[in-house]
């Protein structure tokens, strides 16, 4: 018998009313807005009301390097969060706010899957609460007085070729990639080269996530570089004069959301960076707020653990002091069997008949890239536990293999069936995970704020990905220089590569050696408070498919929505 659909399984789940779990986490009526009776904005007094409370345990759940249909890491935090209740814990779960773009792609929904999600399943990939909106709506009203600036004469002295503030959509459109505005008559502006980018890739988002309260955002929007003058000083939006109306716009985006999964385990859902461009971690604010709220704080980073994982050690964890304590690494047989070499993985197409054999041996091939995962994990100072996301085509030979891995490196592991049978099937990888967190961490940054840029860029190529150095073109070599004159050379780093591979090239599978990761570009989100390196020819526009879920999306006779996963 087939399993049902997610959007069946939700519409049967017994949801419990949005107060009971905001009462059941410590969060007196005052503290939360009710929007419906299923979900609810926290306020941020919350942070300072409950600040004097104990701490959760706080842990990080990461993946391996995936491939294209991703490894189950959103349902699989969603899946231990519930499984602790199963131990006799409490925890909060806090993930990322689904992308409209994705949902209407090929990639579906961010409420996780089976019996471990996050609900209401549509409102929380249709709208939710109207943050992404709000988002979007202050990213564009900056772009709108950046050109109104220039028709009014430029005071500010803009050079036009650098303008690097585009406008966002939360849509996949690639038409909108390169655009030419201003055109028609000399009232309609300046005719300039620019573009769309998706929402999830604005930096507003990234600031989002990042502040820690409204006024620390004002600040941070104040801060966004969206060009500079001849002489290579930086414009913000604060000299624009637009940095109050942005804030204005996102102050009640900044307030977190409170949900539930299928259990009823609270769930924070905030804010939702891109992972392979942007730092990819839920908000700062959410987890300052999650983590007086139980024994354990579940939080989730984009991709595998060289990418939203080393920036939540060193750009979320940084800025919100918070010291985790413990990381889930989940592994999949496919996945391992992937980073083998042998096989390909293409989203929206049948695994390899290959691939689906029992055949321990490709796991144990591919499985030289969990090593450096968890070895990643450990670089920080932070103790893994390997979660194998068990699937109906996997052999209890390929799981006893990761298993052998994992114990030869002394770590723990569990293998999770929470995708079939929800928090139960997680529970073996909660009590490894308590037991795990009840040792202190000796948790550490990989390098230091005073670090040159170039520096904490050959610590993560050499250190995370296995490069030998690092390489710059000329333009990449001047932005840098700039950056560090401009003042922002006490800014992390964050670096855009693919998501398919340790490396930059999506090609090298495994742990890749014997490379070096070139940078083509660099760019500064000052508002977010980051550098990020583009290497490679990174997409912030994704296009649509020839099989996009939106064609499947639709109403019923009945008015309830269908195709939507």
């Amino acid at each position: 018998m087939s399993m049902p659909s997610a959007l069946e399984i939700a519409r049967r789940a017994s949801l419990k009313p949005i107060a009971e779990i905001a009462e059941d986490i410590g969060l007196p009526p005052w503290l939360t807005e009710q929007h419906g009776e299923h979900v609810a904005k926290i306020d941020l007094r919350a942070i300072s009301e409950l600040e004097d409370r104990p701490k959760a345990r706080y842990v990080v759940v990461t993946a391996i390097t995936p491939t294209p249909l991703g490894e189950g890491k959103t349902t699989t935090t969603i899946g231990l969060g519930q499984a602790f209740r199963h131990i006799g814990k409490r925890a909060t779960i806090s993930i990322r706010q689904a992308s409209m773009g994705p949902t209407f792609g090929i990639k579906g929904g961010a409420a996780g899957g089976g019996y471990s999600q996050a609900v209401p399943f549509e409102t929380l990939n249709l709208h939710l609460t109207g943050d992404m909106h709000a988002v979007t709506a202050a990213h564009n009203q900056l772009a709108a007085m950046v050109d109104n600036h220039l028709y009014m004469g430029n005071k500010l002295g803009i050079d036009l070729g650098s303008i690097s503030w585009r406008r966002v959509i939360d849509v996949n459109d690639r038409a909108l990639r390169n655009i030419v505005i201003g055109l028609g008559a000399p009232a309609d502006g300046v005719p300039r080269q620019s573009g769309f980018d998706i929402t999830a890739a604005s930096e507003v988002m990234a600031v989002l996530a990042l502040s820690s309260s409204l006024k620390d955002m004002r600040a941070r929007l104040g801060r966004i570089v969206v060009g500079y003058t001849k002489a290579g000083e930086p414009v913000t939006a604060e000299q624009l004069k637009a940095a109050g109306a942005m804030t204005v716009i996102m102050r009640e985006a900044l307030k977190p959301n409170l949900l539930q999964t299928l259990e009823n385990t609270p769930v924070i859902v905030h804010a939702g960076p891109f992972g392979n461009i942007a730092h990819g971690n839920s908000s700062v604010v959410g987890d300052l707020i999650g983590i007086h709220t139980g024994d354990f704080l579940v939080t989730e980073a984009g991709f595998g653990a060289d990418m939203g994982a080393e920036r939540f050690f060193n750009i979320k964890c940084r800025v919100s002091g918070l010291k985790p304590d413990g990381a889930v690494v989940v592994a999949t047989v496919r996945a391992l069997k992937s980073h083998s070499g042998k096989y390909r993985v293409v989203a929206g197409r049948p695994l390899p008949e290959e691939m689906l054999k029992e055949n321990p041996d490709d796991v144990l091939t591919g499985a030289a890239n969990l090593r450096r995962q968890l070895e990643n994990v450990r670089a920080h100072g932070i103790e893994p536990v390997v979660a194998i996301n068990s699937m109906p085509t996997d052999f209890a030979s390929e799981h006893a293999a990761i298993r052998e891995l994992a114990a030869s490196m002394g770590i723990r592991s569990a293998v999770c069936t929470h995708f079939a049978e929800g928090g139960r099937g997680a529970a073996e990888l909660a009590e490894a995970v308590d037991e795990v967190t009840s040792k202190p961490s000796s948790f550490h940054h990989l390098y230091p704020s005073q670090a040159t840029l170039r520096e904490k860029i050959e610590a993560i190529a050499t250190k995370v990905y296995g490069a030998d150095g690092v390489d710059y073109t000329a333009l990449a070599n001047r932005q840098l220089d700039g950056y560090e004159k401009n003042g922002f050379g006490n800014l992390p780093v964050c670096i855009a590569k693919t998501q398919y591979s340790l490396s930059h090239d999506a090609s090298l599978k495994g742990a890749p050696a014997g490379f070096r990761l070139p940078v083509r570009e660099a760019r500064a989100s000052v508002g977010a408070g980051f550098i990020y390196l583009i290497c490679g020819d990174m997409r912030t526009m994704p296009g649509l498919s020839s099989d996009p879920a939106a064609e499947h999306i639709d109403i019923d006779e009945n008015g309830d929505i269908v195709g939507l996963y």
